[in-house]
């Protein structure tokens, strides 16, 4: 390392460790000073002379609102950057060489590696809540090697991050209120109690579940029409508990299931309603169903046994499935829910029947 006596420097309390033969140093630094000292390269630089991914503009605003949102109760990871060679470790006691202060040079740079959404994303919330900007954030600096060196950091940084399936973050979440009625709904309606994955978001092959908690997710905002950050209130949590359990009762599968009459795997292979998408098609047509009256969804409820939820059902193969397999697509959950409104009886929109002719004919 550089002597830097001479420089005006940025310090930072550290602690020195080594990865691979190199010095490595963590720090912690204050959120106001993240956006005034470090950078990430121009997006306009060709990918082959930078050192990270262009920063993706529309991550932005959610993160930032994650922080103002949740001020007393955020977590936000450490950043990884590179700094240039104009740098001095002050060790503060010769008993304990690795603790200590960093100073870096004012004219060396100190480029991102890892978390440059969450410095924009921070820059955006200090604008928008001055006080988080007494917060402090780890940062983890590497002494720059050159670009090549840079790149290679930011391949080994991100090769092994793997996102936690939408199960486990469902499961784990306790700030979306979707998540929340979800794990309610996989504890206490009859269809989801003890037939809940909890964690995987598909379901294994020989599992004995047979819903994904993130599929109990998206179905019940689906019911209640609710967008990812709606909040739901205790009527609508009761109303939508009331509506899988009278969907449960009038569906034959699902009972014989949970009296052990037939198992989880056959139940799969054969049949629709051991599915994400009829879950969900089910979902858009409660809906429309709730705003029926309670004699009225009743009849309706009664009128589901009668439908042939095999999938082998011609109306399902057309519907449900691409090249021979069950499909999520959204094209494939209108067009199923379309056709189990139809057979219930419910009124069809006349823009919903030319969208389902199109889809049909394609």
């Amino acid at each position: 390392m550089n002597t830097i006596d001479n420089d005006f420097c940025y310090s930072f309390p550290a602690v020195r460790g080594v990865q691979a033969g190199r010095p490595f140093y963590i720090a912690t630094c204050p959120l106001r000073i993240i956006p005034k000292i470090f950078i990430y390269d121009e997006e306009e630089v060709p990918p082959e002379l930078r050192a990270q991914r262009t920063l993706n503009k529309a991550r932005i605003p959610e993160m930032s609102r994650y922080l103002v949102d949740n001020p007393d109760d955020y977590v936000f990871s450490a950043l990884t950057a590179s700094v240039g060679n104009d740098v001095a470790f002050i060790e503060h006691d010769e008993h304990a060489p690795n603790i200590g202060t960093l100073k870096v040079s004012m004219n060396t740079s100190i480029l991102i590696n890892d978390g440059q959404h969450r410095r924009a994303a921070i820059e955006e919330a200090i604008k928008l809540k001055p006080e988080l900007g007494q917060d402090n954030i780890a940062i983890v600096f590497y002494v720059d090697e050159g670009l090549h060196r840079s790149q290679q950091m930011f391949a080994d940084l991100n090769q092994h991050a793997i996102r936690p399936s939408t199960s486990l973050s469902t499961l784990y979440d306790d700030r979306d209120p979707g998540a929340r009625i979800a794990k309610y709904l996989a504890t206490t309606a009859k269809p989801f109690v003890g037939f809940t994955e909890m964690e995987k978001s598909s379901i294994p092959i020989k599992s004995n579940k047979i819903f994904a908690l993130s599929a109990i997710k998206h179905a019940t905002r689906a019911l209640l029409h609710k967008g990812p950050k709606d909040d739901i209130s205790g009527e609508e949590k009761q109303r939508a508990l009331k509506f899988w359990n009278d969907i449960n009762d009038n569906m034959p599968e699902w009972k014989l299931v949970q009296d052990k009459k037939l198992a989880v795997s056959e139940f799969r292979q054969e049949y629709l309603t051991a599915h994400g998408i009829a879950l969900q098609a089910i979902a858009n047509v409660g809906s429309q169903l709730l705003k029926c009256s309670d004699q009225e969804q009743q009849a309706m409820f009664q009128q589901m046994r009668n439908i042939d939820w095999r999938k082998s059902n011609p109306e399902w193969i057309k519907r449900a499935m691409m090249h021979g397999k069950l499909s999520k697509a959204s094209s494939n959950i209108f067009l199923t829910a379309l056709e189990i409104k139809r057979q219930l009886g419910l009124q069809l929109l006349e823009e919903d029947l030319l969208k389902e002719k199109d889809l049909l004919a394609s």
